[in-house]
């Protein structure tokens, strides 16, 4: 029998800017070793994968005044620590242009997360390196060329 996979979101929220599209990212203050990550989290029960990726959104960030574009894609891959099995959904969301460059963001809701400090900022795409946990795998469903660092096509 296998165990049931955690249920979780993950969100690519882009910003298109004079300087071409970006990715908002978060690394945690005090813990580099978590890597630098895009808001992501656990789906709760009777919520829809819509609704979660806008709440872990805004607890991992504060933005709200974003959309949801699309689903992207749906990735079964396990926990890097624990091996237990994940499903995480992957949405393309928008931000507005005249987002912040960059803040500081202390974690809200009921989660293991609740009360961190993270350092929100946009970068430029496509990545020159890979995010924690290959968050980043599943750019290229957005746009071919947002393929990250040497993964680059040119």
């Amino acid at each position: 029998m296998h165990p049931t996979p955690r249920v979780r979101v993950a969100a690519y929220v882009i910003r298109h800017s004079g300087s071409g599209p970006q990715l908002l990212v978060f690394d945690h203050m005090g813990t580099p070793d978590a890597g630098t990550q895009i808001p992501a989290g656990g789906v709760k029960p009777g919520e829809t994968l819509h609704d979660a990726v806008l709440r872990e959104v805004a607890e991992e960030t504060g933005l709200t005044d974003i959309s949801v574009v699309s689903e992207l894609a749906i990735e079964h891959k396990p926990h890097p620590e624990t091996g237990r099995p994940r499903r995480t959904t992957y949405f393309h969301v928008q931000a507005p242009a005249d987002t912040s460059d960059s803040w500081q963001h202390t974690v809200t809701g009921t989660g293991q997360d609740s009360e961190l400090q993270f350092v929100c900022r946009f970068v430029s795409l496509p990545l020159q390196t890979h995010l924690a946990d290959h968050q980043d795998a599943q750019l290229h469903r957005i746009d071919p060329d947002w393929t990250t660092g040497t993964d680059h096509k040119s």
